[in-house]
């Protein structure tokens, strides 16, 4: 099996995993890290953007109360267990991001990737090199440790790229809302959202309600006068009130006024401070340049990255470059997981890919299926239903057993109390004992 020295941008969960199956298969991997230290999305950061709706330089989009939306068994990676020990920060089953952080430091140091690792390393370019044979120029810049001292450039050839930056730090706004330009109270983005604090006395407006949605409109309610939660496509049967009495939900929000208002798409009309756009987040790939012909590895058009086949492969470029971590609802870990032993073997030869023509034209067939049900495009890589389906396909490619039923199960109770008591589901759990005793003793051979 041929070994290649492979570039992996990112060392968030899907770039250590990806090292490590990397290294398994007999390459050499090479992790770019612009943080000072590994975790990705999972690493806190007090300091957020000088921009309330742009990225404005910061990575880092966690809110400082965030918990897991996922109990831990079934989040951690195939067989490295995410589970409560002596050294936990947060024990609890839906622990905090402090209790994440932990876990991949210690994925890393278990594995002994950190030697792969070049921290505070920005990738600013990655472009095919123009001597052929498939390979990879990658230029990057990190810090001089000399004070006043120009950054160190740096450019090197590697025969493949893994590409895991994460999709969490390029805020994606409503798009849309009239009015919303001249509207004079203060927006900001989830991305920028740290603490309730700034928002003690106010009348509030989130914009969406997936997960980020659910638990800052809670956070700020704990402060704020009042607080307005726009769904976006909300059921006409949906009951506006909620556990809290400050808390009401109600329709997509129709359109901003001068005067500070606020109405809601049934009519209802409610005067705000702010707004709090919880609304995701954009695919971006600044550092991935065009060929020498000019032409554009890939493009992202309404958060469709693409053209990829099976969300990995870009079918002209395979196996050179790669996606590790593009699709979301999903057990996203052991995603990142399986994705990474496919990339692994494909790049080693042990796994063959279909022809280019052959993967061009299944991506053409699952946009063509997409557009036939009127789903948009910023949904191609919501793995939703097909989740099970995906992972099985991986493993079957991977030439490793299918998920565990227990970490199926678990997640399909976990979302479904999520949707029906997305107060209290983290810590009401009653009717999975059975499920945790598989996965324990599962986990022992590995502990």
């Amino acid at each position: 099996m041929p070994s290649s020295r492979v570039a992996v941008i990112g060392a968030g969960a899907a770039g250590l995993v990806a090292a490590r199956e990397l290294r398994r298969e007999g390459h050499t991997p090479v992790v770019f890290e612009r943080a000072a230290g590994v975790g990705g999305s999972w690493r806190y950061q007090d300091a957020a953007s000088a921009d309330p709706l742009g990225a404005g330089g910061v990575h880092g989009s966690l809110y400082a109360s965030l918990r897991t939306n996922l109990p831990r068994e079934c989040m951690g990676f195939l067989d490295f267990p995410f589970v409560a020990d002596e050294g936990s920060v947060d024990p609890r089953r839906f622990p905090g991001h402090q209790e994440v952080l932990r876990y991949l430091e210690e994925f890393a140091r278990r594995f002994h990737l950190l030697g792969l690792i070049r921290l505070e390393t920005d990738v600013v370019s990655v472009r095919r090199d123009t001597g052929g044979r498939g390979r990879w120029r990658v230029s990057s810049s990190s810090p001089t440790k000399l004070a006043g001292e120009p950054e160190e450039a740096r450019s090197e050839l590697f025969d493949a790229v893994v590409v895991c930056n994460g999709h969490f730090a390029e805020p994606r706004l409503a798009e849309h809302i009239a009015g919303m330009d001249g509207w004079p109270g203060k927006q900001t983005h989830s991305h920028s959202y740290r603490l309730p604090d700034p928002f003690h006395g106010q009348v509030v407006v989130i914009i969406g309600y997936n997960p980020s949605g659910m638990d800052i409109s809670r956070d700020i309610a704990g402060v704020a006068k009042e607080v307005h939660v726009a769904i976006r496509a909300a059921p006409a049967e949906m009951q506006s009130a909620t556990a809290h009495a400050n808390l009401w939900l109600h329709p997509m929000v129709d359109r901003a006024e001068e005067d500070g208002g606020v109405v809601f798409q049934d009519g209802s009309r409610v005067k705000a401070d702010a707004i709090v756009h919880c609304t995701g987040y954009k695919y971006n790939f600044p550092f991935l340049d065009g060929d020498q012909d000019g032409d554009p590895v890939i493009a992202v058009d309404d958060n469709r990255v693409g053209p990829l086949y099976k969300h990995v492969f870009p079918p002209h470029l395979a196996p050179h470059i790669s996606f590790i971590g593009l699709p979301f609802k999903a057990i996203l870990f052991p995603v990142f997981q399986l994705q990474s032993s496919w990339v692994a073997g494909v790049l080693s030869g042990r796994i063959e890919l279909p022809s280019p023509e052959e993967m061009t034209q299944e991506v053409a067939a699952f946009y063509s299926d997409m557009e036939a049900r009127g789903c948009p495009k910023r949904f191609t890589h919501d793995l939703g239903a097909s989740t099970f389906e995906y992972e099985d396909w991986l493993a079957e490619r991977s030439g490793l057993e299918r998920m565990e039923e227990w970490r199926r199960a678990i997640y399909v109770a976990a979302r479904g109390r999520l949707r029906g008591r997305p107060e209290s589901y983290r810590d009401e759990w009653d009717d999975d004992a059975h499920l945790l005793d598989q996965a324990h003793r599962d986990f022992a051979k590995y502990l």
